[in-house]
């Protein structure tokens, strides 16, 4: 199989990868308006950057349909754990909302895209 959706997917995750270190304080400004606080989730953001950037490597350029399935795995499981833990520090509800809506949506896309491969 090739996995053409999984891998606009990986891309597309590799350009956020890519993002996240370059802009690492648009986590921070998403969780808090407090200006003192949001660079305590520069760090964070930094990580989840290489972390893409490293599984979405392996989502693009692997060779076999197991090596791909599982790259998509982890990006599923990363972005469902990501929103599990940012929406804990999230400071209200919208803000909670919004976090569990980006990470949760992104990961349903990767898991319709994984589902729509593999048929």
């Amino acid at each position: 199989m090739s996995f053409p959706f999984s891998r606009v997917m990986s891309a597309a995750t590799a350009t956020y990868g890519v993002y996240a270190l370059v802009q690492p304080r648009h986590l921070g400004k998403a969780l808090t308006s407090n200006p003192f606080e949001q660079g305590s989730y520069d760090s964070w953001a930094r990580a989840y950057g290489v972390r893409d950037l490293a599984i979405s490597a392996v989502g693009l350029l692997g060779r076999t349909d197991r090596v791909v399935t599982t790259a998509m795995a982890l990006r599923i499981a990363s972005d469902v754990t990501d929103g599990l833990l940012l929406a804990t520090r999230a400071g209200d509800g919208a803000t909670r909302a919004k976090v569990l809506g980006v990470t949760v949506g992104w990961a349903t896309l990767n898991t319709v895209a994984l589902v729509a491969d593999r048929r």
